[in-house]
């Protein structure tokens, strides 16, 4: 009778052992994700707020360009059209910010997975081991 107890200590800290290494490696997945999203989002804040200085410096170098352009014969003309298509450029963002913020985010996708799979893996011994009985 010892022997089954010590073989059922020994089925049990395998068991603790493994559950403990399968949570490891996820956390470490998570911990991996996380980096990796935080970088991507460093580097598109920094390419957008380049964008965006490059943008608006042209815009406004484009828009002395056509005041000038038209200053003898239509220049309020001009700048009211101007100003109109701007503030309409500025509301098409702003509604293109909303949809996207609105988005659902694939953070931790690959994590949810692998945990998905392994509770798939888990119900399958489970059932196994529940038809043995």
């Amino acid at each position: 009778m010892p022997e089954t107890g010590s073989g059922l200590m020994a089925s049990v800290k395998r068991l603790l052992s493994t559950l403990v290494s399968i949570a490891s490696t996820r956390l470490e997945l998570l911990a991996n994700e996380l980096q990796e999203e935080r970088l991507r989002l460093t580097q598109m804040l920094l390419f957008a707020l380049f964008a965006l200085f490059c943008f608006g410096l042209g815009i406004l170098l484009l828009t002395v360009f056509i005041v000038v352009l038209f200053w003898d014969d239509h220049r309020l003309a001009v700048v009211g059209a101007l100003t109109v298509v701007f503030f309409a450029l500025g509301l098409l963002m702003v509604l293109l910010l909303r949809s996207k913020t609105k988005a659902k985010s694939r953070l931790f996708s690959a994590s949810l997975a692998e945990l998905a799979r392994d509770k798939g893996h888990l119900e399958v011994s489970r059932d196994k081991t529940a038809n043995r009985e």
